[in-house]
């Protein structure tokens, strides 16, 4: 007879396989068409609220796996919350302006076209440019599985926003924070724009490294009775020599003359003579305030240089003399204000030497318009005996983030935001700041540093760029003063062209239309500023326009949480600190979260030369989102992240893992309509009960503070051990062979479908899309009596189950351990093929040993054939072979003979 028919066998129509590729595109888009984060904020409209404010991505290419990464640990940390109670706020961003967008739609017109064509209609194109790539992202987003407010995201590019941003720039002007100066910058000569330090990546480069005798002149060789000497100076940018103004030494140092008439630190002779640069004995011993005031001649072009002290100066390196050029370096140029030098800068914006050169007799005429890098060997042949040593070294360099060029450092008039003017209660900006990150809490703790160092040592912050699509520095400067118009009704007045027409009006109209009536008048008195903001700017006043604005319903105030990668600490994360605690003395977040970068799987830089990138396009058509969202869940990813297909094809078990736990869950469970915690429970099953409820207590503990690697860890032990490795494994019989009446199956259904509920919720924050797919197949018992209609519904069983268990299992895990061991030797012996072939004997006191054994009888004798045994807790077990046949229904030893039921089944199959 086939007994399949009595038994309740596992059933369920959810699918083994998700099939994630066709399948969940089709959901996401119905969630779009839904709405369904607007439908999430509705069902907690009462409840306290979670804000994380997103660092806008640049609105220029197709999405790269960075930020896959960052989206979808937005998302799950967005759905933690939401699905621990809160009502979430996340409103998608996209930073607009911007050089990459200049460049690529400079690549459609050429050069002559462009500097014809009036300033508003470039910028228009380049608007057009980022709104396609808004669009495409935001897609590209959403199929990530990534829910927000993407029907209103924000865009730095638009009317209202770029109004907000302007409005930021004149509180800091109010505040008395911004200035116009001119000093050396960062100069980008390749985008022909300043840069801001953020915008400053260290490449390796080779470059000319030269030391250079400059001799004194004859009257400073008179005052210190020298026949001969020359101060050696050692420079990496030769061609700043024609700029030279000065050599720095350091204060109350001793400096030593050699026999070849070479001055040097003392400190740094023995080096010098080891590398080749100098030989010859010590004629004499200098005090570096003995030769203050002298002038030595620049052997490229006999101008002179005068021998000044610097507290910049080291000794640890070098010659202990350094070149100065006042118009090339930060340090030279605060010496230079000390000592009344001028700064030349004979470099134009491009990179190239100007008529500079010619007017002051700094090189010869052929450098005219040479690019300094490709003229530097020229320089350098020049300089003729003068030069003692040239090499080429590998070295760090500074190079533009965009162009990937070399920067230089050169003198301009710029816009900065100044860091130590007293403008509140007595504080500078950088005290409010450093201040303020003590109230930030970090993840990781290492953060904190970093950006406080970073506060620390920063120069003035320089927000002007010479470019065109950007916000401009719209205000009015006087032509004879040179005196910037800050009244308050000039500046609304622009504001409010500005939030009708856009910024572009700045180019568009002349002075008398920008001017309200009482000034116009006086229009050709004053000059427009011609640059416009740093992009870092626009990002950085987000948090004004997006979340104290009522254009976004995007939460509050300072913000919950910032999380971006970890080179923002130099970027959006100090932009953003900078002006909120320019305008408002305060941050704009309260946690700071970082991730790493994507490498491969060797830990390389992914590119495109190597040909080990990994698009997420290629990764959700062969594996699913959800595989991308497990492996970002998986991965440590606050160090570098390793990701490649076959690192995916892992995750994908860990994630077939868990679908089938769920299967059987779903499958087992499926006949429940309710969960009724006034079960009563047996000792088995209130074990895993208190297990599930402490290991979900602790994910979710993990997972509130962003641990998914941890948190994912602890549910794979779960699953893996104590569920699917124990208590599933005992339950088949029960679930499956025992009546529907019976109090021990339906004290597990009560269980697995709790654990079920749990396991959902817990899942619902990453794998989102399973768990709203799992719902679909899901038992009253699991959806609340159906009230669980989709994965939005989901929350947290807050029910309990009473009871505590009496019996020690610790104790029992250790003996169901040492019963597996021998259990395992009798299989590889031959003995047996399964464990309900034996009987236990032992003295130890537990009414459902052979349940968690799974075998068929516990006897206190044994009487079958006497197969091994094993010890444990100090007590000693007998294996025997049970002295009966085995049940043709269930297939425990129990029954008189091969042919006949057990009394168990006898009873269930009668009725």
């Amino acid at each position: 007879m086939d007994y399949k028919d009595t038994m309740k066998l596992p059933k369920t129509d959810f699918p083994m396989r998700g099939n994630l590729p066709v399948n969940e595109p089709l959901v996401y888009q119905k969630w779009q068409e839904e709405n369904c984060f607007a439908l999430m904020q509705q069902k907690r409209q009462e409840c306290e609220g979670f804000t994380l404010h997103d660092g806008p991505p640049y609105a220029n290419g197709h999405l790269h796996i960075g930020h896959a990464v960052n989206k979808i640990l937005k998302d799950m940390i967005i759905k933690v919350n939401y699905f621990q109670g809160k009502l979430p706020f996340y409103t998608p961003g996209w930073d607009c302006h911007g050089l990459p967008i200049e460049q690529q739609v400079e690549k459609k017109i050429t050069k002559a076209k462009k500097d014809t064509l009036p300033k508003p209609e470039f910028r228009k194109m380049c608007r057009q440019w980022a709104e396609e790539f808004v669009g495409i992202q935001s897609q590209e987003f959403q199929a990530l599985g990534v829910l927000g407010d993407f029907k209103r995201p924000y865009k730095t590019m638009d009317f209202a926003f770029e109004t907000e941003i302007y409005k930021a720039l004149c509180e800091v002007a109010k505040n008395k924070l911004l200035a116009q100066r001119y000093k050396p910058i960062y100069w980008s000569w390749a985008a022909e724009s300043a840069l801001a330090e953020a915008e400053v990546e260290y490449e390796e480069k080779t470059s000319d490294s030269v030391f250079v005798a400059f001799e004194l002149n004859a009257e400073s060789k008179k005052k210190l009775n020298l026949s001969k000497i020359a101060l050696v100076i050692w420079t990496t940018t030769p061609w700043t020599l024609p700029a030279n103004v000065a050599i720095a030494l350091k204060p109350n140092t001793l400096y030593v003359l050699n026999a070849q008439g070479y001055l040097v630190a003392k400190e740094l002779l023995a080096s010098l003579e080891e590398s080749g640069v100098l030989s010859g004995e010590i004629l004499a011993e200098l005090n570096s305030s003995d030769l203050e005031g002298l002038i030595a001649t620049n052997p490229l072009n006999g101008c002179e240089s005068l021998i000044i002290l610097g507290d910049h100066v080291s000794t640890e390196d070098g010659t202990g003399c350094v070149h100065t050029a006042t118009g090339h370096g930060e340090e030279d140029y605060r010496v230079g204000l000390k000592y009344g030098l001028p700064t030349l800068v004979p470099v134009d914006e491009k990179g190239c030497y100007n008529d500079l050169i010619i007017s002051l007799s700094l090189l010869p005429k052929e450098f005219l318009g040479r690019n300094i890098f490709e003229a530097q060997n020229d320089v350098i042949a020049l300089l003729g005996d003068s030069l003692l040593k040239h090499q080429q070294i590998r070295h760090s360099y500074p190079h533009c983030w965009r162009t990937h060029k070399p920067v230089i450092f050169r003198a301009t008039t710029q816009w900065f935001i100044l860091m130590d003017e007293p403008y509140f209660e007595g504080k500078t900006l950088r005290e409010v700041a450093l201040e303020e990150i003590q109230n930030i809490k970090f993840y990781p703790t290492s953060g904190e540093n970093r950006l406080r160092s970073m506060i620390e040592g920063r120069p003035d912050w320089c927000i002007s760029r010479q470019r065109d699509w950007g916000v401009p520095i719209a205000f009015f400067i006087h032509k004879t003063s040179g005196e910037v118009l800050l009244d308050d009704e000039v500046l609304r007045h622009i504001e409010n062209i500005f939030a009708k027409e856009g910024c572009d009006a700045w180019w568009s109209k002349s002075n008398a239309e920008l001017l309200p009536t009482t000034y116009q008048a006086r229009a050709d008195e004053f000059e427009k500023s011609l640059d416009i903001l740093d992009v870092w700017f626009d990002s950085g006043s987000t948090w004004r326009a997006v979340l104290e604005s009522d254009e976004y319903n995007a939460g509050n105030y300072p913000a919950d949480l910032y999380l971006e990668g970890s080179d923002q600490h130099r970027g959006w994360f100090q932009s953003s600190l900078l002006l909120s605690c320019a305008i408002n003395h305060k941050a704009p977040f309260k946690k700071v979260l970082t991730h790493g970068f994507c490498v491969d799987e060797k830990g390389r830089k992914q590119s495109k030369s190597l040909g080990n990138v990994v698009a997420p396009e290629a990764l959700l058509k062969k594996f699913g989102s959800e595989i991308v969202r497990l492996w970002v869940a998986s991965s440590d990813y606050q160090n570098d992240i390793r990701t490649s297909e076959a690192i995916l094809a892992q995750v994908g078990e860990t994630y077939r893992k868990i679908r089938n736990t769920l299967r059987f869950l779903l499958a087992n469970v499926g006949e429940c309509e309710n969960l009724d915690y006034g079960t009563k429970l047996f000792e088995i099953d209130l074990w895993i009960y208190q297990v599930a409820r402490k290991t979900f207590d602790a994910i979710w503990a993990d997972f509130e503070e962003f641990d998914f690697v941890r948190g994912l860890g602890v549910l794979q032990n779960f699953l893996t051990n104590e569920l699917s490795g124990i208590y599933l494994e005992l339950c088949k019989d029960s679930l499956y062979c025992d009546s529907v009446e019976n109090e021990g199956r339906k004290a597990k259904l009560a269980v697995m479908s709790y654990i079920a509920q749990e396991l959902l919720a817990c899942i619902a924050p990453i794998l989102t899309y399973t768990a709203d797919e799992a719902i679909r197949y899901a038992s009253g018992a699991i959806t609340d009596g159906g009230k669980v209609e989709s994965v939005f519904d989901l929350k947290r069983p807050s029910h309990r189950f009473a009871g505590e268990n009496k019996a020690n299992f610790q104790e029992l895990l250790e003996i169901k351990n040492a019963f597996e061991v021998a259990l395992d030797h009798l299989k590889k012996e031959g003995k047996i093929k399964n464990s309900l072939e034996i009987e236990v004997v032992g003295e130890y006191d537990f009414a459902e040993m052979a349940q968690w054994l799974i075998v068929s009888s516990v006897a206190q004798v044994g009487n079958g054939e006497k197969l091994g045994g094993f010890e444990a807790c100090g007590k000693s077990f007998e294996l025997y072979r049970v002295n009966a046949s085995k049940c043709p229904r269930c297939w425990q030893y129990l029954s008189l003979d091969e042919e006949t039921l057990c009394k168990r089944c006898n009873e269930i199959v009668s009725h």
